[in-house]
């Protein structure tokens, strides 16, 4: 079994079954038609589950060979133009260079010792994100394994800065429309139930300052604590932008921290054309970036970046076994100590790979590619009377549902949306993603691929209507 090891007795080994393994998803890569096979759980299920792990094979290609017949033959494909779904990106090629070559070395990033140049780069990294955002000299952050934990490292801090044992009393203001994670973080960190106070949005889906501003004298009035605000740059459903500059004032007058998620939007910070449409993120005590959104980059890689890095301390323990505090004297960087985590990948090796090979202009072109195509699918669903678009794209996101000519029952016309996207992802043609808007059933094109062309989306909208009509006309034909 040590023949298995990575070492350098079996360099030619890890050679050949790496190089084995990416032939198997080249080929994959270059012959898939379409984003999904269109399999079933339940037809899925049944052959993984009889797969009895106790048993190995023994052989690389015939695990290969059965993974292509469990994983990569029936995976669901982001790089395929007709894959609009979620925010999933195509992936650049120097990013998985880099994944491949931190898989291999395995460094750990928790501790010095563990990475070496790992850390350095890492840190470089998170100052020259810090950069682009503009926070300021005493920036920090690190690298996280998504928005989620970005968001809640990011609130803990606040509610560290906060400084009141009374978690009763801090209230946390979002937009109706951010992102779940805002509300799950704010229960993991002991807060009242209440505690996040939801803003409404006006028609383009950004969050009101007027309702903010009051919601916070409400707040002072009542005796609590306005312990954060976080702004969203780009909405999960609608790709919209919070007015940041507006909030930062607001921040400022009632003394509460500025979270920017900016997971989504954060792609930005390279565009040559619409860096501006996040002007104020600047002013942010905290932002979340995710790279592996609208940088291109393989999940995962993401990061938490704060204007001052003092309060990075809120997330610090020393363990004598790994980071003690002599360390710090000692001016040994460990990451851990600014970390949620302790063992974590060297996820900071893709987007270094991506920047030194492609630079930052190079990612900024591909995001405003695709923001420029969520503008032209716009215009499409806009002169499609078959449709009703809820909102103009502020990134690259489409939200919108099925319109019958006949049919005025808001229930019925519900279940054909929902229907229609059930059947188009059924059939594997294309994958779409689905959101509620006032309570009724809405489609998504998120659109994060630039090989993705407005004839694709075309024919994606003639494929959803068509089932819409299809369930439309068999409900009919039941009710007669």
């Amino acid at each position: 079994m040590r023949s298995h090891l990575l070492n350098d007795t079996t360099a030619e080994r890890y050679r050949s079954s790496v190089t084995e393994g990416i032939e198997r998803v080249a080929a994959k890569l270059a012959t898939t038609d379409r984003p999904f096979t269109g399999v079933t759980v339940d037809a899925l299920a049944p052959r993984i589950d009889k797969v009895d792990l106790d048993r190995p094979l023994l052989d690389t290609t015939a695990a290969l060979d059965e993974l292509e017949e469990l994983y990569l033959r029936d995976a669901i494909y982001f790089h395929h133009p007709r894959y609009l779904a979620h925010l999933n990106c195509p992936v650049v090629i120097p990013a998985v260079v880099g994944e491949a070559v931190l898989s291999a070395v395995n460094s750990s990033l928790d501790t010095w010792d563990q990475s070496a140049g790992g850390t350095l780069i890492e840190r470089r990294l998170i100052d020259w994100t810090t950069e682009r955002i503009g926070l300021g000299p005493a920036a920090d952050g690190v690298f996280t394994s998504g928005g989620t934990q970005s968001n809640l490292q990011a609130l803990l801090l606040a509610r560290e800065e906060a400084k009141t044992d009374s978690y009763a009393k801090l209230r946390v203001f979002a937009s109706e429309v951010s992102h779940f994670s805002v509300k799950k973080s704010a229960k993991l960190l002991g807060l009242s139930q209440d505690s996040v106070v939801s803003i409404p949005v006006g028609h383009d889906k950004r969050l009101q300052t007027v309702a903010l501003a009051h919601e916070l004298e409400r707040c002072r009035r009542d005796g609590l604590i306005p312990m954060a605000v976080v702004a969203t740059a780009g909405t999960t459903d609608f790709g919209s932008i919070d007015p940041l500059p507006e909030i930062a004032e607001l921040c400022d007058q009632f003394g509460a921290w500025l979270h920017v998620d900016a997971a989504y939007g954060c792609g930005l910070l390279t565009s040559l054309k619409n860096r501006h449409l996040i002007d104020g993120i600047e002013r942010a005590d905290s932002v979340t970036v995710d790279y592996h959104k609208s940088f291109f980059q393989p999940v995962s890689s993401s990061a938490v970046l704060v204007r001052d890095a003092a309060t990075l301390r809120h997330a610090t323990y020393h363990a004598e076994y790994l980071n003690p505090r002599r360390m710090v004297q000692e001016r040994i960087p460990n990451q851990v100590d600014k970390s949620l985590q302790t063992t974590r990948r060297f996820d900071a090796l893709k987007l270094w790979m991506t920047l030194r090979v492609m630079g930052a202009d190079g990612i900024g072109e591909l995001f405003d590619e695709v923001c420029e195509l969520a503008a032209e699918g716009w215009e499409l669903l806009a002169a499609d009377p078959r449709f009703d678009v809820v909102v103009a794209p502020s990134l690259s996101t489409l939200v919108f549902r099925y319109i019958p000519a006949s049919v005025t029952d808001p229930a019925e016309i519900d279940r054909a949306n929902l229907y229609a996207r059930k059947a188009l992802f059924a059939s594997g043609d294309a994958v779409v993603a689905g959101t509620k808007v006032a309570g009724r059933h809405y489609l998504k094109f998120t659109l994060l691929n630039p090989e993705t062309t407005t004839d694709d989306i075309a024919a994606v909208l003639d494929l959803i209507a068509g089932h819409a009509e299809q369930y439309l006309g068999e409900s009919l034909d039941r009710a007669s």
